[in-house]
C-alpha cells in the first residue's frame, strides 16, 4: 500500500463490505462486492457497489482483482455540540478544542442538543457526524 495524503493506494481483491473506497473522488462504503473467476486471457474482475459517505448515491466500480483503488484515510474523532442552528451544528474538537460547523444528517436532527457529545469522522478534508454518544 502507498500512501498520498489523505487516501491510500490497495488492490481491488483486497476489499471487503463494510470496508471505504474513492470512486469518482467520493469517498465510499462499500456494500456489495461481487468476484468473477478467472477467464480464458485474464484476471478475475472484481465489481464493486458503493454507498457514497456524504451524497448516499450508489456507485459502482469495476477492475480485475489485482487493480490498484483508492482508500480514504478517516480519522474518528470526538466533539461536543456548541450550538444548533436550523440544520447546522457548531461543534468544538475535544483534543484540539477547534470550533466548526457541519450540517447535521437527517438521522441526528431529533436527538442533537447543546452540550452533547458526538462522534464525526474526518474524510478527505470533510466531516461527517457518526454517532451521538452522550451528553450532559
Amino acid at each position: 500500500m502507498a500512501f498520498e495524503g489523505e487516501k491510500i493506494f490497495g488492490q481491488m481483491g483486497d476489499l471487503k463490505v463494510g470496508k471505504y473506497v474513492i470512486i469518482e473522488d467520493e469517498p465510499c462504503r462499500v456494500v456489495s462486492l461481487d468476484k468473477a473467476k478467472p477467464g480464458k486471457h485474464g484476471a478475475a474482475k472484481v465489481m464493486v457497489q458503493a454507498v457514497g459517505l456524504f451524497t448516499g448515491t450508489k456507485r459502482n466500480l469495476m477492475k480485475s482483482s489485482d487493480g490498484d483503488c483508492e482508500i480514504p484515510i478517516l480519522v474518528r474523532k470526538k466533539s461536543q455540540v456548541v450550538s444548533i442552528s436550523g440544520q447546522t451544528a457548531q461543534l468544538m474538537d475535544l483534543e484540539s478544542f477547534e470550533t466548526f460547523e457541519t450540517d447535521i444528517p437527517e438521522d441526528m436532527r431529533s436527538e442533537l442538543e447543546v452540550g452533547k457529545e458526538i462522534q464525526y469522522m474526518e474524510v478527505m478534508g470533510r466531516r461527517l457526524l457518526t454517532k451521538i454518544s452522550g451528553g450532559d
